[in-house]
């Protein structure tokens, strides 16, 4: 008997596709703008989750420059075909318009942490792309997008059968289901002689669902259930809100799980807002006597505690037979405060923003033990921002790092961030300003002026100059902040001793929830450098610390 405890991947973790591959549990997650692209975590037991490599190469070129901020890689499906893994995934270039300009491809490989092949673009009809495997075939389904005035953003379910090898389509493209709710998000099993359609219904805020449907044809029609198999939109007091997005997988010994996302939120006197993001759950799910999948616990709502039972009788078909291992990485996921232990000191829990880290901008070879920072374009920027970042995982949190830098103008400045997108940031800098009482004129290169601590909150509707403070930069300095909650307090060491710099900052702005444009991401902790003329400055960096700590 195993307790999970739910979110088992915590932080930002959306969309989870979940496939298992003998004793392995595999799940892959939607990654963004940010890489590594498409992480996919591993387990035996479904309580310990670790990270077992991602999906390299995923995006030609290895850039998603440009992409905006919730863009890039959305929901990838991992299935097996009792060979090889594969995962389809689509690359939005448009978010908030009527156009999704996605961009749709599938990769393949035999271990999950090694070489996966290069992307091939296949029908891009809209995102959320999942294939199934039967009896040799390969079929794609996907949503339709009408993007035409008065058509439906989210027109319908649909699937095309594809040649193997080529990828091509063959035949024709069928509609599955059309439901006057979005949906969206399809995967597909069979058991008992019934294809099962399992949807992501009414997006991916706090209306979000999953829907069931089924028919005795692959290629329809579909009865949809009368009832959602999993939502927790009825009641804003469950601890797991926007629970949706799910796929059905068996266990070895024939029980049925559901994973999903999910999110914890914080209560603020503006409402709900989920700092962490969307996570990974997982749920027990049991078949009533009309052949409908249940919550095993009863009800429709998400279980923080789920308790998974031991081996037992298999039952009915699945999406795949499941009669090999594939091999992975053995190292665990590094530790969160884990800066540059490992093989490679910018892997893993290390992220950046629309392309892997590059020595040309961050070095870890120069000085040993540290990390060097060239600055380029601001933290505004979609093209070029030196940021590190790790995922924030719990509402209590506290990250430090100690920076060295020679900020000579207001166009240069390294230090600590607090990052969800381009417009919801807070940044703790070492930078520079003109003397104490001088007008800011922008004449930095008179040489004249003071280091400081700049504080900047921005959110979408602005930037803000929260605090500035002189500080000694003749050495090393160390920079901090603490999370409670919604409150975000920075500080800096001097002579031992924590020094706090500015005002209470508001963290739940950097959340889904807040503003008004779509947000698909979480919030992370990291440092950044910037240098808006040149890009030489460079910033050293070392003991980055992130303790996140369960409530």
């Amino acid at each position: 008997m195993t307790l999970l405890r739910n979110p088992v991947i915590r932080g930002f973790a959306p969309d989870p596709s979940m496939v298992r591959v003998g004793d392995w549990y595999y799940v892959a997650t939607s990654s963004f703008e940010w890489f590594p692209t498409i992480p996919i975590h591993r387990s035996r037991d479904l309580e310990h989750w670790e990270y077992a490599g991602h999906v390299q190469g995923a995006v030609p070129g290895d850039s998603l420059a440009g992409v905006p901020d919730s863009g890039g890689i959305w929901a990838p499906s991992l299935s097996w075909d009792g060979e090889r893994l594969w995962v389809v995934y689509s690359i939005v270039h448009s978010v908030g318009t009527p156009y999704f300009d996605t961009d749709t491809y599938i990769s393949t490989a035999t271990e999950v942490g090694g070489k996966w092949t290069p992307p091939r673009r296949i029908a891009s009809h809209g995102f959320d792309p999942a294939l199934f495997h039967e009896e040799g075939r390969l079929w794609l389904l996907n949503l339709q997008n009408d993007h035409r005035p008065g058509g439906r953003r989210f027109a319908g379910i649909v699937v095309t059968e594809l040649d193997r090898e080529t990828l091509a389509p063959v035949g024709d493209t069928h509609l599955l289901l059309q439901h006057e709710r979005l949906v969206e998000g399809p995967k597909l099993l069979k058991r008992d002689g019934w294809y099962f359609l399992v949807l992501a219904e009414g997006g991916t805020g706090f209306e979000h669902g999953v829907l069931v449907a089924r028919s005795r044809r692959l290629t329809g029609p579909y009865e949809l259930d009368d009832r959602p198999l999993l939502t927790s939109r009825d009641d804003p007091s469950l601890p797991l809100q926007k629970a949706g997005h799910g796929e059905l997988v068996r266990t070895p010994g024939g029980e049925w799980l559901l994973s999903h996302l999910a999110a914890r939120p914080l209560a603020t006197p503006d409402g709900p807002r989920c700092t962490l993001g969307r996570e990974t759950a997982i749920q027990a799910v049991t078949w009533d006597a009309a052949g409908w999948p249940r919550m095993r616990h009863g009800g429709a709502h998400p279980s923080v505690e789920v308790e998974v039972e031991g081996e037992g009788e298999g039952e009915g078909e699945v999406k795949a037979e499941v009669k090999a291992e594939v091999a992975v990485p053995t190292d665990p996921e590094p530790s969160a405060s884990q800066l540059t232990e490992s093989a490679d000191p910018l892997g893993w829990p290390w992220r950046t923003l629309r392309a892997a880290p590059d020595p040309s901008w961050a070095d870890t070879a120069t000085r040993p033990g540290w990390i060097r920072l060239r600055g380029r374009h601001g933290p505004e920027s979609r093209w070029a921002h030196s940021l590190l970042a790790q995922r924030i995982t719990e509402h209590r949190t506290e990250a430090e790092v100690t920076v060295e830098a020679r900020p000579r103008t207001f166009t240069q400045a390294a230090g600590l961030v607090l990052w969800y997108n381009a417009e919801a940031y807070l940044a703790l800098d070492l930078t520079w300003a003109e003397p104490e009482g001088e007008e800011q004129r922008g004449q930095q290169w008179r040489g004249e002026g003071r280091t400081v601590l700049s504080l900047m909150e921005r959110e979408e509707f602005g930037t803000r100059q929260a605090a500035v403070v002189d500080v000694d930069a003749e050495g090393p300095l160390t920079l901090g902040v603490t999370v409670e909650g919604a409150e975000a307090r920075f500080w800096y060491v001097q002579d031992g001793e924590r020094m706090p710099v500015g005002p209470v900052l508001d963290f739940s702005k950097l959340s889904d929830d807040y503003g008004s444009k779509l947000r698909f991401t979480g919030s992370m902790a990291g440092i950044h450098a910037v240098d808006l003329v040149d890009a030489t400055f460079t910033a050293d960096f070392t003991g980055f610390r992130l303790e996140c700590t369960p409530d």
